[in-house]
Parts: C-alpha cells; structure tokens; sequence
C-alpha cells in the first residue's frame, strides 16, 4: 500500500487535485474533513476547544465559529500552537484509523493520499512514501481567495504570508502540481502522477512509512 502526503498553499487548489486523485481511485484521507467531523456540534473535542478559547467560538446554533477562532488564532503564534496540541492528536489518531481500513475498501487500488494542509509546518513529510505538493500563482491565489472565498485582498495575503513558501515546500514535496493555469492542465498532470502512483503501488510493500 503507497501512502502518500498531498499538500499546497491556501488557494493554491489542494482540494482539486484531491477530488481528481479519488477520481481515479485514491482512498483519500481528508485532515480538514476529519476536523470539521470531530468539531462537530456538541462534541467532547468542540467543548475542549470552547474551554480553551471561550464561549465565543461556539455559534448559538452550537457549531463551531470558525471564523471566530480563525480571528484569535490568527498572528497569534502561542494561541495557534495550544489550539494544534488540542486538535492535531485528535485528527491523526482518526486518520491513522482510515489509513488501517483503506485496504477493505471495495475496489481498493493500493494507494492512500493524506490531504493535510500544513503538512510542511508541522514535520511529517517524513511518514510518507512521497508528498504531492499542489502550487499556483500567488496572484491567482489571491483572486481565487477574494473571489471564491469572499476574502479581503489584504487577509488573502496575509494568510498566505502565514504559511509555509512555495520554496518550503518543494524541500519536501516528491512531485509537484501546478494549478496555475487551465483545469485540462491540471487534469493531465494529476493523470500522470497517477500512472506513477499505480506503478509504484506494484512495490508498496516494502515501503518504508509503515503506519501513519
């Protein structure tokens, strides 16, 4: 089984590559939507994180505020780094999970993608068989940011300043997608990464990752 990290910056179109890697039969595993699940309303990790940071983060309806916690976490390094040490253990322990049952998974092809975001931040580049880093344009990340996402121009840029760079990243990254230009693009090169990600699965084996 080949265990593969994906990665890439706010905008930069992660999330795409994901869709068209489980398209062609990648069991992804999804740190984001795993964190929303377990932050769900009236959960044991929501009420650690409520008690943590406030009453505040918790919308009336019960949900989380993400946008409330993004405000006190953000520019904030110690804030951001107890929020992690509260959430991440959850998110890896549920992924590693996935990760065991992928194999009994009908029509399973042998390869699992790890879609985390900060995975270049936080030193686990290690665990995996190879990372798949996503790149585009600052500029076009900025204008996804501002037009998909409602972001002020200024906050689409400060978060991507937030993040690891795009040279951070490459040091880790076994292949990169650029999702700077037209979707048949992107398609073509997830394509080829996915004929490699095949052959190499023949091999997995003897990978050297293990579990997550």
């Amino acid at each position: 089984m080949l265990h593969i990290g994906l990665t890439g910056g706010i905008g930069a179109g992660k999330s795409t590559v994901a869709g068209l890697l489980a398209g062609h039969g990648a069991v992804v595993i999804d740190a984001d939507r795993i964190s929303r699940e377990l932050m769900a309303p009236g959960s044991p990790l929501l009420a650690e994180v409520a008690d943590e940071f406030g009453a505040g983060v918790v919308r009336p309806d019960g949900a989380l505020d993400r946008s409330a916690l993004a405000r006190l976490v953000f520019g904030d390094e110690e804030a951001r780094q107890v929020l992690n040490s509260i959430v991440h253990p959850a998110v890896r322990e549920e992924a590693a999970r996935q990760w065991e049952e992928a194999p009994t998974r009908p029509g399973f092809r042998g390869v699992v993608v790890e879609d985390i975001p900060l995975l270049a931040e936080s030193g686990q580049a290690d665990r995996f068989d190879g990372v798949v880093v996503v790149e585009a344009a600052e500029r076009i990340r900025v204008e996804r940011l501002v037009g998909q996402r409602g972001m002020a121009e200024d906050d689409a840029r400060a978060r991507i300043a937030a993040q690891a760079s795009d040279a951070e990243r490459r040091e880790i990254a076994t292949w990169v997608i650029d999702n700077s230009g037209a979707p048949e693009e992107t398609e073509a090169g997830v394509e080829r990464l996915w004929a490699e990600l095949r052959t190499r699965a023949g091999g997995a084996a003897d990978s050297p990752s293990g579990r997550p």
